[in-house]
């Protein structure tokens, strides 16, 4: 769909850039990072992208003898505290001259002045906040469609195509969320009831006071931006309570695991995302490859990795040539075309809406 929430016919896109390129590559040995949870509550979404960025650093590596790249993991546990820590072990690492990731809007925020100052170009299959790309960062570029793009097509979704009168929008205060939530209340004005305009924490489990303050103003739908673990919770217990309305939500909470969590109570959820449907040949590749269908931003991280493995193949085999060849890149990945613009944004914007079926 496009900003105001209307279906967008889909292009009629040239082949994706393929990761073993034409097998002929040389170089030296180099690496390339990924950074984002890989324990904690996050961990399936950092397991996502991870994931996405190994299969295409093993098919290059397959079909390109002389140019061995390694992937290094780093976790972060999705903690910005935590990803301070992380971020001065991948940029003294010489041997490490691109990365995929950070993988949340928080460890992004708090590193991406580490990777800056060191030159290490940064690919983020999965960071929407909009602030983000308003920070002076040259290394800084962005897989996917901000919450400057998302918030508003969510919310136009809502509001024209599904006719919502009166939602509830709910945060979790953190910069993802409150990014996303703040983009929706904005977009949907008065249709958003200030009454139940409400700040939860992320890892909260009993959500009863906002479940009775929802229920009090008796909205057609209730959006909460956050992650799935808290959003089954908090679903959950809106249904319990007798909510039979609406419940909708961004990109964290698009992933199987919510289903599995939410169970039938998660039924009818519509769900955006700047990320595609996984599908053709990655995905037969992917699900051979880990016995699972691919996830949230497996799909970004597989295109992102795979530009940086471009670069290296073309020669771009230190920090200060692979930034530049990102910079200048232009090309169709799987997902979508990558362009970017100065500050690090897509230079054109989609995003998907998913219903729970």
């Amino acid at each position: 769909i496009g900003q105001d929430g209307s279906p967008v016919k889909a292009e009629n896109a040239s082949a994706p850039i393929d990761p073993a390129g034409d097998g002929k590559a040389n170089c030296d040995p180099v690496s390339i990072a990924m950074a984002g949870p890989l324990t904690g509550p996050d961990a399936p979404f950092g397991s996502n992208v991870r994931n996405g960025a190994e299969l295409a650093v093993e098919q290059h590596n397959a079909a390109n003898p002389g140019c061995q790249v390694a992937l290094r993991t780093f976790d972060t546990e999705g903690d910005p505290l935590k990803a301070t820590g992380i971020a001065p072990q991948i940029v003294d690492d010489s041997a490490i001259i691109g990365l995929v990731g950070p993988t949340w809007s928080g460890e992004t925020k708090a590193t991406g002045g580490v990777f800056n100052q060191a030159g290490l170009v940064a690919l983020t299959p999965s960071a929407t906040n909009v602030a983000l790309s308003t920070q002076g960062w040259k290394t800084f570029f962005r897989g996917l469609s901000s919450d400057g793009v998302q918030g508003p097509s969510l919310a136009n979704y809502l509001k024209n195509a599904m006719g919502i009168q009166k939602a509830c929008v709910v945060d979790d205060s953190t910069d993802a969320g409150v990014g996303q939530a703040t983009a929706v209340r904005e977009t949907l004005g008065p249709i958003t009831d200030p009454a139940c305009n409400i700040s939860v924490k992320k890892g909260d489990k009993d959500f009863s006071a906002a479940v009775t303050q929802i229920k009090g103003q008796n909205p057609d739908a209730v959006v909460y931006a956050s992650y799935y673990t808290e959003a089954a919770l908090l679903l959950q217990q809106l249904r319990e309570a007798g909510f039979t309305g609406l419940f909708a939500g961004p990109d964290g909470i698009k992933d199987p695991q919510f289903v599995k969590a939410a169970g039938e109570s998660a039924r009818g959820a519509v769900l955006s995302c700047p990320c595609g449907p996984a599908t053709g040949a990655f995905a037969e590749a992917y699900t051979k490859q880990f016995g699972q269908a691919p996830g949230t931003y497996s799909l970004e991280a597989y295109d992102l990795a795979t530009i940086l493995l471009t670069g290296i193949d073309s020669g771009a085999v230190t920090r200060p040539a692979l930034l530049d060849f990102v910079t200048n890149y232009q090309g169709q990945g799987v997902a979508r075309k990558y362009q970017w613009t100065d500050n690090g944004e897509l230079t054109s914007d989609l995003i998907w809406i998913y219903k729970v079926q």
